[in-house]
């Protein structure tokens, strides 16, 4: 459903939630210059910036992970803009519900000359049809759209709707960043306002922990003040970083540790962060770094990534990049694929960081990959060839007329000088190989063991003609 600015931001109920509201939603930013980090974004000089301060923006999807400022910069927008600010739910509201705002946003325009700014938070989870009931009215600037999504919008968004919109992309803060955020928690009025002192240690394990998100630092932090302890229960190593006067309860490692047990470091199995994951685990292993394939390996097992896909695409890579030069790899990554799918987590991780780490340490080549790419494009693009006459099947009426075909059992080395190709192709058109593992070995061997043409009575010529 349709929220308008007037109820939504007023003052009165920002001062009523105030009480109840969790730390991360009482310490949202109200103007730029509280917002931390994302200085390429909203900083001196910047398109948003200068948009939001002249009251000047069109439309503009943020995209980003998790606790970047999304949504903090639609309620800055949403407080300095003249316009009528309206936020729609992407998760409870309809194609009714859009288009009742369009034609409020319709008639305020033209009889009020004022304009129309809707939000829609996660709008990737709009529907198409929905996506498409946006489309004229951004098109003809009756709305402003503010979307924001943590998916990429390329992937998910209309892109007649994209075509419409400027896409502006937040990343996760800094640890540095973090640490801002915590200490002006600790102090304002809206958060804390100085009723705890925290340790060094604390401070460094929320901004680890928090990857980035500062809704979760600051959902750990206030976690954290639960179980502070006074200042003579600190560690030791800790209270070195603290005011040794202080009688406020103090936030220590130990608390943090407690209020959040495990790290969540940004991983969406739907999302963004699962394709750059991913991807730096592929590359990890095509660049022969097995330290690195195996951390990459450990983000997506830590952040329930299926053990099935991972394991497929060791199996991609074990062709594509490595191939030949040692057709084992093929091998131990059937055995990773088949132990992830009968054995599955836990032990199945154990199977699959062997499998990386074979993958990484292997020698690579990319022949096969290339030589089949390479043969599709000349189907594709090149003349109609012919198959050789004496390569053909003879089980028809006429191939008696067939050139003889040489049986390559009955000649030493069990090879003899005969084009398999057709005409206009010759070797080394698409299969090139490496210097490397087998494939480098094989070629020299085979290159080597040709002979002259030289029949060899052991196998005899009985199917020179089959």
């Amino acid at each position: 459903m349709a929220r308008k600015t007037d109820s939504l931001f007023s003052e009165i109920e920002d001062q009523a939630r105030r009480g109840v509201a969790p730390l991360a939603v009482r310490m949202r930013p109200t103007s730029l210059s509280e917002l931390v980090g994302q200085d390429d974004v909203v900083g001196e000089g910047t398109w948003l910036k200068s948009a939001i301060e002249s009251d000047s923006l069109s439309s503009v999807v943020f995209f980003g992970p998790a606790g970047t400022g999304k949504t903090s910069l639609a309620r800055i927008i949403a407080s300095v803009t003249q316009a009528e600010f309206v936020e729609v739910s992407a998760v409870s509201g309809g194609v009714a519900d859009l288009r009742r705002e369009i034609e409020e946003a319709s008639k305020r325009l033209t009889f009020s000359d004022r304009r129309t700014i809707l939000f829609v938070d996660e709008i990737h989870r709009f529907s198409r049809s929905q996506q498409d009931a946006l489309l004229h009215a951004v098109e003809d600037r009756v709305v402003i759209l503010v979307g924001a999504t943590t998916e990429n919008p390329f992937f998910e968004v209309n892109s007649a709707l994209l075509s419409r919109s400027r896409i502006v992309e937040l990343h996760p803060l800094s640890d540095e960043d973090i640490t801002a955020l915590i200490l002006r928690a600790l102090s304002d009025v809206r958060g804390l306002a100085g009723a705890y002192a925290i340790t060094q240690p604390a401070i460094e394990a929320i901004a680890i922990s928090a990857g980035g998100d500062a809704r979760m630092a600051l959902t750990t932090l206030e976690l954290s003040c639960d179980l502070a302890v006074p200042l003579a229960d600190v560690p030791a190593e800790e209270a070195a970083s603290l005011d040794r006067d202080t009688t406020l309860p103090v936030i220590t490692l130990s608390s943090v540790r407690e209020a959040s047990p495990r790290r969540s470091l940004p991983y969406d199995k739907s999302g963004d962060t699962h394709y750059d994951v991913i991807s730096a685990f592929i590359k990890s292993m095509r660049g022969s770094d097995p330290d690195a394939a195996v951390y990459w390996l450990a983000r997506m097992i830590e952040g329930g990534e299926d053990p099935k896909f991972i394991a497929r695409r060791i199996f991609i890579l074990a062709s594509e990049d490595i191939g030949n030069a040692d057709p084992n790899a093929l091998l131990v990554a059937h055995a990773a694929f088949k132990a992830a799918e009968s054995i599955g987590y836990p032990e199945c991780r154990i199977t699959l960081s062997q499998a990386a780490i074979y993958m990484a340490l292997a020698p690579k080549s990319n022949a096969s990959y290339s030589a089949i790419d390479a043969a599709l494009e000349e189907i594709r693009k090149g003349p109609l060839r012919d198959v050789p006459s004496y390569l053909r099947d003879r089980h028809r009426p006429g191939s008696e007329g067939y050139g003889p075909y040489r049986y390559p059992h009955s000649y030493e080395g069990a090879w003899v000088d005969q084009r398999y190709l057709p005409e206009g192709l010759e070797q080394g058109r698409f299969y090139k190989p490496t210097e490397r593992g087998w494939e480098a070995y094989r070629t020299d061997a085979v290159m080597r063991d040709r002979k002259p043409l030289k029949a060899s009575r052991q196998n005899g010529d009985k199917r020179e003609n089959s």
